[in-house]
């Protein structure tokens, strides 16, 4: 529930059918949020980029700019990079949700949805501040770590791999630093959605894969057979030993 006095967390909405858009856009302004609503990818990705929101709503299918390529351009770079998305689509493959996951998006809803669920998704996502989406947990006690070709600095969110500084998002880099931190020891998928999601959105086992692969394409010469991030079948994932 949102005071009366706090500043309306600010959604922005990218459905080109305009029922729906009207009908989301209702119920979130009935439970206290501030939205912006768009048709069409290109001024989706317009919106994006020039104004600051704490929630972006995207379906997958839309004119000019596909959601995929607009979540991408999002988690790219601009002031929403670290921002919560939920992907918002009829598309109800598993192939179609693991796209979407890996382009960056927070969480999958498919059509029809329920109001209530939808509700109950936004909220999840918006439970934590919009500055611990921007840096993740706090730093405080974490130690900068270099290890298997990777340096590691939890205070600046950097990470250098073999030379090259790449960028990740707060949830790989969360998922990195817990691993690394502790090479060579196993965490199940239910330790690192604990660890990473702290139980705050709608993720699956499903979410970690994803997650761990969006990650090895970033930090691994070999993605296929990766070196740092390691498979333990039948378990979860671990650390490269060192």
């Amino acid at each position: 529930m949102i005071e009366a006095n706090a500043r309306r967390p600010r959604v922005l909405v990218v459905e080109d059918e305009e029922p729906i858009r009207e009908l989301v856009c209702f119920h979130l302004d009935l439970a206290g949020f501030d939205c912006t609503a768009v048709g069409e990818g290109r001024e989706g990705l317009r919106c994006a980029t020039e104004q600051e929101f704490d929630l972006v709503v995207l379906d997958i299918v839309l004119p000019s700019v596909d959601g995929v390529t607009l979540c991408r351009a999002v988690r790219r770079e601009g002031v929403n990079r670290d921002v919560p998305i939920m992907m918002l689509t009829a598309r109800r493959e598993e192939s179609d949700k693991v796209l979407g996951l890996e382009s960056g998006a927070d969480d999958y809803l498919t059509k029809p949805f329920g109001v209530r669920e939808f509700l109950a998704r936004a909220n999840a996502l918006m439970r934590r501040p919009r500055s611990t989406w921007r840096s993740g947990p706090s730093s405080a006690g974490q130690s900068p770590l270099s290890l298997l070709g990777l340096s590691i600095d939890p205070a600046r969110r950097r990470v250098v791999c073999d030379g090259s500084v790449v960028s990740l998002t707060p949830q790989e880099f969360n998922l990195l630093y817990v691993l690394a931190s502790n090479p060579g020891l196993v965490f199940t998928r239910e330790d690192l959605l604990a660890r990473v999601w702290h139980g705050d959105v709608f993720v699956t086992d499903r979410g970690v894969d994803t997650l761990v692969k969006r990650l090895r394409r970033k930090i691994e010469k070999d993605p296929a057979n990766p070196t740092r991030v390691i498979t333990v079948w039948g378990s979860g994932y671990k650390f490269g030993d060192l």
